[in-house]
């Protein structure tokens, strides 16, 4: 076998053994109550929830806990889905920043039985993308 043919052949093996390794961390965009219907099929699969934090009449977030004094890796907050479903989410690493200011948020985790459990948090900010004045 001539040393290009093998260096092809394992670039391909390469090729493929990443294709599946990423193809079994891929996970889908839902809301809570399907995110409760795969806990109730004992799927632990990793989903996206993206959702506007519950605010109060006075501006602020209900159900936000976060001491870092106390506990730095532990946070909680209460998310709306698309479809106003509320759901307590925990977070185990230390809150975001501008997390507060936040527009839409999107949690990666997967539904405990009281909760969801948020292994990454993603954060959109109308701040970063909209136009400043003098740049149009």
């Amino acid at each position: 076998m001539k040393k290009s043919h093998l260096i092809a052949l394992i670039t391909v093996a390469v090729a493929i053994a990443v294709i599946i390794t990423m193809a079994n961390d891929a996970s889908t965009y839902v809301t809570f109550k399907e995110a409760r219907n795969l806990l109730a099929e004992n799927n632990s699969q990793k989903v996206h929830v993206v959702g506007a934090l519950v605010k109060a009449t006075d501006g602020t977030i209900e159900e936000f806990s976060y001491d870092p004094e106390k506990d730095p890796n532990y946070f909680t907050f209460l998310l709306k889905d698309t479809l106003g479903n509320k759901e307590k989410v925990v977070y185990y690493g230390a809150k975001p920043q501008d997390f507060e200011k936040s527009e839409k948020i999107v949690v990666i985790g997967s539904m405990e039985k009281d909760f969801f459990r948020a292994d990454k948090i993603l954060m959109k900010c109308p701040s970063k993308y909209t136009a400043k004045e003098g740049d149009i």
